[in-house]
């Protein structure tokens, strides 16, 4: 999208131009803008990423909740808690998700030998495997989805997206 003058525009400038109509201050404006334009980034690469992992049999927060146990490195295991809190999920929304890979036996629920009210969760042989496929897809996916984007702008968005959430990841919401 271009406007009048020939500069770049997208979707989120349309809302701008409203939000301006409206009245609202220019640094509420950006601020509307970051979180718009992330949530849609946000949006589209997850869109490109549904397909790839239902051709795989996982949703996304199961993709979700399998590359945290793989990012937790040998022996792939952590609590429900630990997994909740790195995959952003509900704790009613983890309780699903671990029925859902352990029924197609991706991971495996064992007792924790020092806390007797606690389990883990494991990935399993099979559960490593498919972490490893969806993790590819994942890659590309992404290319996909970036596809046309200047390297250099992808490193600056993700580099200028860390110093807003630095800031606003430390603060809790009701």
């Amino acid at each position: 999208m271009r406007d009048d003058d020939g500069g770049r525009r997208d979707e989120v400038d349309e809302l701008a131009t409203a939000w301006r109509r409206d009245g609202l201050d220019e640094d509420v404006i950006a601020m509307l803008e970051v979180s718009k334009r992330a949530s849609r980034i946000g949006a589209l690469v997850q869109q490109a990423l549904r397909g790839e992992l239902a051709a795989l049999g996982l949703t996304y927060a199961e993709f979700e909740v399998l590359t945290v146990l793989n990012r937790a490195g040998e022996p792939y295991r952590l609590r429900p808690s630990e997994l909740t809190r790195s995959a952003f999920l509900t704790s009613g929304g983890t309780s699903n998700v671990l029925q859902r890979l352990q029924k197609a036996g991706y991971i495996e629920r064992e007792a924790n030998a020092g806390d007797a009210r606690s389990r883990f969760v494991q990935l399993t042989p099979e559960g490593l495997r498919v972490t490893a496929l969806a993790l590819d897809a994942s890659g590309r996916a992404h290319r996909e989805a970036m596809a046309g984007v200047p390297a250099e702008a992808v490193r600056d968005a993700a580099d200028a997206l860390r110093d807003v959430l630095l800031v606003i990841g430390k603060r809790r919401f009701r």
